[in-house]
This record gives structure tokens, C-alpha cells and sequence, in this order.
């Protein structure tokens, strides 16, 4: 892929960064349409070359992210080795160091978050709640609520079906499905319709 059509999905400032961390690396970058599974993804081929795969639909700011996530993948299997842990302390130190090598690419209002995130990186960008509500903010909708945002005994309808919060764990909720009478674990940032 030619450097100018990247270019277009990317915030201003962030190539000198992505060219410094390709060096002689040679990669192929797809982007892809919109897949709710995840936002990127790396991969060794056979041939030796890497590819890393980009969701066309993110902001700027949440692709570059996603792409030095990925890029730090890659760097962290070159200097390292391939029997590491893919989201092991070699890609944490390496992706953090990233992040704080482009902070400034990111807004004022973003670097805070990603400066947060950056002490403790995490392998799935929805284990950032902070993240997750930046990048969704045009997403809010007033049926629409993350459990996270509810509270205790509120019901809530999920797939049509009806629950009400009994517990809250130590990062996720207990609730009950008030149509079977079974329990449930909610992630946090699962996605509902509050009731009531």
C-alpha cells in the first residue's frame, strides 16, 4: 500500500513516527471495512514479510493507536523473537514506549488517556473504559448505556430480554435475567437499554 493512501486515514503529524518505526521492515497494510472483533491485527507470513490489518471506519487518532499497537507486534517478535508472548512484557515495554514517543500526535483531551494507558498497556483496546468511551462518543445515543454507567437494581434490556443489576464484582456486574431467572456477568462496557 502506497504511503499516501495511509496517509489519509491518519492525524496529522504521525508519519514521521510510523516511517522511523517501519525502518527496513517489509509489510503489507490492509485496511479493511469495519469488523466488530477487533479494530487491527498483525500476522508473520510465510514468505517472512508481516502483515498488519487496520478497520477502515476508525477516527484517525483511533487508527494510529491501533496501528502502533499492531507495529509494536512486530517490533517486539523482531528484537525478541517469535517464542515470546504476543501481549508478553516485550511488546508492553515496546508499545508504551511508542505511545510516549507520539504523544503528541494525539489531542489535548486524548493525551491524558493515553498517557494513563501507557503506564500499564493492555492487549484488547475495550479493557480501557476511558478509551473506549473517548472513541464512542458519537456512538451515545439516549436508549443506549454501558452497564458501567448504571446502577445497582437498575434493569436493563439486552437482545431483548430483560435484566436487573444485582452485584458488582470486582471489574464486572452480576446480573439477573428477569425472563429465565439465571445469572449473568456483564463486562462493563457492554452495551444496554436501561428500563428503568
Amino acid at each position: 500500500m502506497s504511503v499516501t493512501i495511509l496517509q489519509k486515514y491518519l492525524p496529522e503529524g504521525s508519519m514521521p513516527f510510523l516511517k522511523k518505526w517501519f525502518g527496513e521492515h517489509y509489510m503489507h497494510i490492509k485496511i479493511t471495512r469495519g469488523r466488530n472483533s477487533k479494530l487491527g491485527d498483525y500476522r508473520k507470513m510465510p514468505d517472512n514479510s508481516h502483515q498488519i490489518t487496520v478497520n477502515s471506519t476508525l477516527q484517525p487518532q483511533l487508527f494510529f493507536f491501533v496501528l502502533t499497537h499492531e507495529l509494536a507486534h512486530l517490533l517486539a517478535f523482531d528484537t525478541s523473537g517469535r517464542s515470546i508472548s504476543p501481549h508478553g512484557p516485550q511488546w508492553k515495554n515496546l508499545f508504551r514506549e511508542m505511545l510516549l514517543e507520539s504523544i503528541e500526535v494525539y489531542s489535548e483531551d486524548l493525551k491524558p488517556i493515553i498517557l494513563k494507558f501507557s503506564r500499564t498497556p493492555k492487549a484488547n483496546f475495550m479493557a480501557s473504559p476511558e478509551l473506549v468511551r473517548y472513541f464512542h462518543i458519537e456512538d451515545y445515543q439516549d436508549e443506549t448505556n454501558f452497564v458501567d454507567d448504571l446502577n445497582l437494581q437498575d434493569k436493563f434490556m439486552y437482545r431483548k430480554q430483560t435484566y436487573i443489576i444485582e452485584q458488582k464484582l470486582k471489574k464486572n456486574y452480576l446480573c439477573m435475567n428477569l425472563n429465565n431467572g439465571k445469572k449473568y456477568i456483564f463486562k462493563p462496557l457492554a452495551r444496554v437499554e436501561k428500563t428503568s
